[in-house]
């Protein structure tokens, strides 16, 4: 079983930058797969980046290249999200999820979830 709590969402003015955390609990932390996704109000969740346990693979996806990055260390068992150049697009609630495995871009292979945390990005 792996827990999964975020924290670092909050509001931002466009083109300013936040960091996002992600604390996991439980036992192999370093061999889990990480994904960052998000649900703006209307639409449904979509992936946002990905890295993998062991060699630390990531990816991402299209719209948040070159802006976002995805980090993680294992001996605090936290996986991050670096945002900078924030647009107001990015709006929308950042959920934190596990999975045992190789990395993925698909949700519903997520196992764990956390609550998610706010991202709000003013014009």
């Amino acid at each position: 079983q792996v827990q999964v709590v975020e924290s670092g969402g909050g509001v931002v003015q466009a083109g300013g930058s936040l960091r996002l955390s992600c604390a996991a609990s439980g036992r192999g932390f370093s061999v889990t797969a990480m994904g960052w996704f998000r649900q703006a109000p209307g639409k449904e969740r979509e992936f946002v980046a990905t890295i993998s346990g062991g060699n630390g693979v990531t990816s991402y996806t299209d719209s948040v290249k070159g802006r976002f990055t995805i980090s993680r260390d294992n001996a605090k068992n936290t996986v991050y999200l670096q945002m900078n150049s924030l647009k107001t697009e990015d709006t929308a609630v950042y959920y934190c999820a596990a999975k045992r495995g190789v990395y993925s871009g698909a949700i519903k292979d997520y196992e764990y979830w956390g609550q998610g945390t706010q991202v709000t990005v003013s014009s």
